[in-house]
């Protein structure tokens, strides 16, 4: 069985990467360049999305998607 997630806006983007490994795809979909970014080790999802100009919900019902393994 899945791990279930609860993804926040104030989650580092590069730990959520490093515990759901499939997110990083998503940020990658996304255009993001937090992989392997030196400030994606303490960017929150909310900083970066702003950052990125990205709709901070729909990002993180996509990374949610990936931790449940729908995507």
């Amino acid at each position: 069985m899945k791990e279930l997630s609860s993804i926040g806006p104030d989650m580092v983007v590069d730990e959520i990467m490093r515990k759901w490994p499939a997110t990083v795809a998503v940020v990658l979909s996304y255009r993001m360049l937090c992989v392997g970014c030196p400030i994606g080790t303490f960017h929150t999802v909310a900083e970066a999305c702003r950052e990125h100009r990205i709709d901070e919900t729909l990002f993180i019902l996509d990374l949610e998607s990936a931790v449940r393994g729908e995507r």
